[in-house]
C-alpha cells in the first residue's frame, strides 16, 4: 500500500532485516515506472521519491501517485522544491518546449528542456532519504540510448556520483551504508524498456511522458519525450496507451 507523506523523518541505522530497502526516483514517466517495477520484482521494499519542482508538466506528479499505488510501494514521498529560481530551462521558465525535432537532432547537443543539475539535485535528496531510512540502494531510470542528450543521464555521471556519495554521509563514513545506485535502463533502447515493463505488468496508461501536456492530461505528441515514447512503442510493436491531442493512440 502506498503511504504518501512529507513529515520529518528519523535517521535509523540499518539492521539485517531491512537491507532490502530501496529508494526509487519516480517521476511519473515511462522509464521511472519501469524502474520501480524492476526494483519491486527484484525483491526490494521500495520507497518512492518524487519531486514537485514547479515544472510546467506538473501533471506528472499525479502520474507518479498512480504508479506508486498500482505497483505498490512502502511509502511515497513527494519533495517540494522550486527549480524556477535558476531558470534556463523550458521545463521551468517561459521558454518554448522544442517540438517536432528529428530523432537525429534529439540525440545531438543539450536541448532547452535540460534543467540545470536536476539529476544531481534529485540524487542528493535520494541519498538523504536512503540514509534516513537505512537503505543502501537507490534506483534511477536514466537512459543513455534513446534520450534527449542530457549530461546527467550518462554512466560516467552515475559512477562519479556513487563514488562521491560514499564520502558524503555520516552513514557512509561510519561504514554502515554501502550505497549502490542502480540504473537498470541505462543501456536499453526505449523499445526494450517498454517490452521489459510490459512483461512486469506496468500500466503505461498511468504514465505521463509529455513535456507540454494539456490541462486535462493529453500529450502534445510533438516534444522530444513524446517522440521518443511513440518511437519506442512502435519499435516494440506494442500499442501506446497515451492520449494525444491529435487523437492518435
Amino acid at each position: 500500500m502506498s503511504n504518501e507523506r512529507s513529515n520529518t523523518m528519523t535517521m535509523m541505522r540499518p539492521e539485517s532485516n531491512n537491507r532490502t530497502l530501496a529508494v526509487v526516483l519516480l517521476s511519473g514517466g515511462l522509464d521511472s515506472a519501469t524502474t520501480l517495477a524492476i526494483a519491486k520484482n527484484q525483491g526490494f521494499a521500495c520507497h518512492a521519491l518524487s519531486f514537485d519542482y514547479e515544472q510546467r508538466h506538473r501533471l506528472e506528479i499525479e502520474a507518479a501517485r498512480r504508479i506508486a499505488k498500482s505497483i505498490g510501494v512502502e511509502e511515497h514521498l513527494i519533495a517540494k522544491i522550486d527549480l524556477r529560481v535558476f531558470g534556463q530551462s523550458a521545463l521551468t521558465a517561459d521558454i518554448d518546449v522544442p517540438k517536432n525535432r528529428s530523432h537525429a537532432d534529439i540525440g545531438e547537443g543539450i536541448p532547452a528542456t535540460y534543467v540545470p543539475a536536476r539529476n544531481t539535485i534529485f540524487l542528493s535528496f535520494a541519498l538523504a532519504y536512503a540514509e534516513t531510512i537505512g537503505a543502501e540502494d537507490i534506483f534511477m531510470g536514466v537512459n543513455a540510448i534513446d534520450y534527449s542528450g542530457y549530461p546527467d543521464c550518462r554512466p560516467e555521471f552515475i559512477e562519479s556520483y556513487q563514488n562521491m556519495a560514499a564520502l558524503a554521509t555520516k552513514a557512509g563514513v561510519e561504514g554502515w551504508q554501502k550505497l549502490r545506485i542502480h540504473t537498470p535502463l541505462i543501456k536499453l533502447s526505449k523499445a526494450e524498456i517498454i517490452q521489459r515493463g510490459t512483461k512486469l505488468g506496468v500500466d503505461y496508461a498511468s504514465t505521463l511522458s509529455c513535456y507540454d501536456p494539456t490541462l486535462d492530461g493529453k500529450a502534445c505528441g510533438q516534444c522530444d519525450s513524446c517522440l521518443l515514447r511513440k518511437k519506442g512503442f512502435r519499435e516494440a510493436n506494442i500499442s501506446d496507451p497515451s492520449a494525444y491531442i491529435n487523437g492518435e493512440r
